[in-house]
């Protein structure tokens, strides 16, 4: 990591169809469908529509031998349509459906966590590969990491990096480098502290694979935008990522205008900045520089506070490298940025993509905005939501919600509506609303109640990690809810 100036991370050239990833190549936007990808109709229109936004890669989900199937004439008439979209098929749970995709697809997405390390199913799958010119993605799951892993590591930043590790190697050893990685989290701090760790472990040994970037389960409307460009725009401003998708509950092709917005906004980071003290900055290691316990919004702002404005195209090193030359290493900082933007939301993603690495990685104690087009109270309202999104200060109440996929099993996006309705005023509670049980329990482990799709028309619902109340009727699972929160005491009336 470079504290002085931008520099984009060098990683080796990977074909997913059409489309390169890394190398020189400008990062790639891209985004996945929720329809049944057995309903080969139904997929292809909305791949369409995806690609029309913008994005030249699409990912479907593939759990089952029918939706593995289900490529065969999802890419024939893609390409009748005139669409070179790169496709890619995701993995969960079942290993041999990676094998029905690979003969079709441009990419296949697998997770660690679901192979036995002792199968033979990962070198087979890599030799299919091979053989059709098909990429994969090592896509680790903050939520879904394998026993193994978690036994040895716990559910960890580290964890994450080792399993990734253990599969790069084995494509080593087979001599396969079209290989993509991903750490993906709905915990801001760990995603960005797993990719840095990463980072760190595949230049120790020799690897320069393209990474893809993503902070899953980060919900919708402006907060999730907020969460994902305070996820990936940490790390893009270090210049790591070669890829990215903005995972929203929302219609998928929502998420593209974001991702495009991101890719923009880091485009161009000039600028070289003097770092006196270095050794006082730990990338992947949290810890708050001064002894301000909750960090501030600009009317907050005291004489206690040194403010500091970024003039330059690169904001976030300029305040990096200003707060790491400070005299007094524990200093209280505010950062300050003046934006110019006309739309609230691209303001709101500028920000959060600018001043969330200093939040994350402890050195500033607030974030102020100047807007003069927008009122202090919509400002305040966003440095609110950059501070949540950071994991630094709780002010409403979070959703940690997936963007859906095949795999979903109700109407996650009226349904998080609904729950939002009626729990928003519920100020520091995390509420995780999960499609289906493949990410559900892990990535919403540090939620206090869970809402997860369990079947058809049945939800299970959860404490923590424990669950509550298995398989109960959808038109009851709302009101349940809200009787398992007054029934702990973290209810509060309007």
């Amino acid at each position: 990591m470079n504290l002085t100036k931008f520099l984009r991370r060098q990683s080796i050239e990977v074909t997913v169809g059409k489309t390169k990833i890394g190398g020189c190549n400008p990062i790639a936007v891209q985004s996945m469908t929720n329809t049944a990808t057995a309903d080969v109709a139904a997929s292809v229109e909305q791949i369409e529509r995806i690609a029309d936004f913008g994005a030249p890669i699409v990912r479907l989900t593939a759990q089952g031998r029918a939706e593995g199937e289900a490529f065969a004439q999802i890419m024939p008439a893609l390409r009748a349509d005139g669409y070179n979209t790169a496709i890619v098929a995701d993995i969960h749970f079942v290993p041999q459906i990676a094998a029905i995709a690979a003969r079709y697809v441009d990419k296949v997405r697998i997770n660690p966590g679901n192979y036995r390390t002792d199968s033979g199913e990962l070198e087979a799958l890599i030799e299919q590969c091979i053989e059709r010119g098909v990429a994969l993605r090592i896509g680790v799951n903050h939520g879904s990491l394998a026993r193994h892993i978690v036994d040895s590591y716990g559910d960890t930043p580290q964890g994450m990096v080792a399993s990734a590790m253990e599969f790069l190697r084995r494509c080593r050893a087979a001599d396969f480098d079209q290989v993509v990685v991903s750490m993906k989290s709905s915990n801001t701090r760990v995603m960005v502290h797993a990719y840095r760790l990463l980072i760190e472990a595949m230049d120790s040994e020799d690897m320069h694979y393209p990474v893809h970037l993503g902070v899953t389960e980060a919900g919708n409307g402006i907060e999730g935008r907020i969460k994902s460009a305070v996820g990936i725009g940490a790390l893009l401003a270090d210049g790591i990522g070669d890829t990215i998708r903005v995972s929203l509950t929302e219609a998928p092709e929502n998420e593209v205008p974001v991702a495009q917005l991101l890719v923009e906004h880091f485009a161009s980071r000039s600028g070289e900045f003097t770092v006196e003290h270095p050794e006082r900055y730990s990338p992947t290691v949290f810890s708050r520089r001064s002894n301000i316990q909750t960090p501030i919004v600009h009317s907050e702002v005291t004489e206690e506070f040194l403010v500091l404005d970024a003039v330059s195209q690169n904001p976030t090193a300029e305040w990096r490298a200003a707060i790491l030359s400070l005299q007094s290493a524990t200093q209280p900082v505010v950062i300050r940025r003046e934006y110019s933007d006309s739309d609230i939301t691209t303001l709101a993603v500028k920000a959060a993509a600018d001043m969330g690495q200093l939040l994350l990685d402890g050195l500033a104690d607030g974030v102020w905005i100047v807007a003069p087009q927008f009122s202090d109270s919509e400002l305040e309202q966003i440095e609110l939501n950059i501070l949540q999104a950071s994991r630094v200060r709780m002010s409403h109440t979070e959703y940690i919600a997936c963007p859906s996929c095949g795999r979903t099993l109700y109407d996650i996006e009226g349904t998080l509506a609904q729950i939002k309705a009626r729990t928003s005023h519920l100020k520091g509670l995390k509420i995780g609303v999960m499609g289906c049980i493949v990410n559900g329990p892990g990535e919403m482990a540090d939620a206090d109640y869970g809402y997860v799709g369990a079947a058809a028309g049945k939800i299970t619902l959860y404490k923590g990690r424990e669950v509550i109340e298995r398989n109960i009727p959808q038109e009851q699972a709302l009101d349940r809810l809200i009787e398992i929160i007054k029934e702990n005491g973290d209810w509060v009336e309007c």
